[in-house]
């Protein structure tokens, strides 16, 4: 079985180095991590991750406009994308129910269980 690789797109370095230790230390994947959502669309075309992280407030290109660009792009379309967010309003919610995400993961996560949030939400 080959292992796992996913991409972290987050601005804040912090969010992305646990997320890397979580992914890489419990789930066993290799973590591929972008600190804007230019960098991330970038990164998906060239790496191909099995699976993007996507955080939804961002400077420049917020999470939503990321994904819009990844989703247009035929190279990354079908990449599933977990949307990583502190906003979990239910108007938040309603806008993300008509947008092609996979699941949301509400931050801040807890570190242990990330992989296995993220194998759930996958079927890995």
């Amino acid at each position: 079985m080959t292992t796992k690789r996913i991409l972290v797109i987050d601005d804040d370095e912090d969010i992305q180095d646990v997320a890397r230790v979580a992914l890489e230390v419990v789930g066993g994947w290799e973590v591929i991590t972008a600190s804007s959502g230019s960098e991330g669309i970038h990164l998906a075309a060239i790496e191909q991750p099995d699976a993007i992280l996507l955080d939804v407030m961002m400077p420049d290109l917020d999470g939503i406009a990321t994904l819009e660009q990844l989703k247009a792009n035929p190279a990354t379309k079908a990449i599933p994308v977990i949307l990583l967010t502190a906003k979990v309003q239910s108007s938040d919610r309603d806008r993300f129910a008509h947008i092609d995400i996979i699941a949301i993961i509400t931050k801040p996560f807890k570190t242990m269980l990330l992989a296995n949030q993220v194998t759930e939400i996958l079927g890995w």
